[in-house]
């Protein structure tokens, strides 16, 4: 048995191997979704999104789990990965698989309190991160599909806030297009950055079956159409028109920036800094809706 000071230098250790900065960047589609469909911002409406949000944070937090726990063995190939592999913290693989059930059971108990579609849509999201990640399965190695597997992820994340107040209709399933969009292009550009090692590894990504540069500019065309969608929204009145906007002022920088890691190669840390402004854009369109809709 462990004495209470180990114990909890274990309990801060197992904690530390949950991607907190991935988990709070996938907390943006649904509760810009539940802004969307909730109408007017009471009491009640702030406690249903603080159990969205924990909710949501329980589930992301399994997905990623899932996908460490089942690519721990790639991961240790890995350089640039390597050092934060929990095995290398003194984690062992089952108290990792004990945390990733832990955490899924947390999240379908908060959805179970929010109603019956967010609970399903809870359910299907698991299930896509299952297809993704687990072995014999593992839909990541598997060139288009894997990208496919994104999109209906991305748009099941928006669903499952827009849920909370309103049943996804028409609306909801445009706005929806646009995030899940964003995150398949962001998908392939993470795949550009991970190449070199998915091909070590022998993961058949898009990048490593289409090659780098090719897999980048899909990726910027995905980008490019998310933000042809936001901008048909917004003249049509489905989102603020402001968006629109906002949109086209942005999409020069992202295409500056693009252009500059193309030029530097699409080596790991230029792709990585990529990733890292883009977000910035992203968040700020994420802001920018949240306070157009209230305003509106």
């Amino acid at each position: 048995m462990m004495d209470s000071p180990k114990r909890a230098r274990w309990f801060l250790r197992l904690l530390s191997c949950i991607r907190f900065d991935e988990v709070l960047v996938l907390q943006g589609a649904p509760l810009l979704g539940a802004v969307f469909a909730m109408g007017h911002f009471t009491h009640q409406s702030a406690a249903l999104l603080l159990l969205l949000a924990a909710g949501n944070a329980f589930l992301v937090a399994h997905v990623f789990m899932l996908n460490d726990w089942s690519g721990v063995h790639q991961d240790l190939r890995d350089p640039t990965r390597s050092a934060g592999v929990f095995l290398n913290r003194g984690i062992r693989r089952n108290e990792i698989g004990a945390l990733l059930l832990i955490l899924l059971l947390l999240s379908l108990m908060a959805f179970s309190q929010l109603g019956r579609t967010t609970l399903v849509i809870g359910l299907m999201i698991a299930v896509a991160s299952a297809l993704y990640s687990v072995p014999h399965v593992y839909m990541k190695g598997i060139p288009l599909a894997n990208s496919l597997l994104h999109v209906v992820s991305g748009l099941l994340h928006f669903l499952l806030g827009y849920s909370v107040f309103k049943n996804p209709d028409m609306n909801g399933l445009q706005i929806g297009l646009f995030f899940a969009t964003i995150f398949s292009a962001g998908h392939l550009t993470q795949e550009v950055r991970d190449c070199d090692a998915d091909f070590r590894n022998g993961i058949q990504t898009n990048a490593v079956k289409f090659g780098k540069k090719q897999s980048f500019i899909a990726s910027f065309v995905l980008f490019t159409l998310a933000d042809a969608l936001l901008i048909a929204l917004a003249m049509k009145g489905t989102v603020p028109q402001l968006l629109a906007l906002l949109v086209a002022a942005i999409y020069p920088v992202h295409l500056y920036w693009m252009l500059q890691a193309l030029r530097e190669g699409l080596t790991f840390e230029a792709v990585r800094r990529l990733q890292a402004r883009y977000r910035v854009l992203y968040a700020g369109i994420g802001i920018a809706m949240v306070v157009f809709v209230i305003l509106a």
